[in-house]
């Protein structure tokens, strides 16, 4: 994944976060949040590793932060 989409996936994820619209384990409601505000990379993020997603929201930390945490 591009560094560009890996950070608009994690500002995007802040945003809809910060609407307070859903709880950010009902992967659904949290969908529909990021297409209204048109983050078409968050969706389909979810899509793609909804597994990495969920992991995400446990940790606070996105698959590819865990990467470069591992590297240095």
């Amino acid at each position: 994944m591009a560094e560009e989409i890996k950070r608009r996936v994690r500002e995007q994820l802040l945003a809809v976060r910060d609407t307070g619209g859903a709880n950010m384990f009902d992967i659904h409601a949290v969908q529909v949040i990021a297409n209204r505000m048109g983050f078409s990379e968050l969706v389909a993020f979810i899509d793609q590793c909804p597994t990495a997603y969920c992991n995400a929201i446990f940790t606070g930390e996105l698959p590819w932060e865990k990467e470069e945490e591992a590297d240095d």
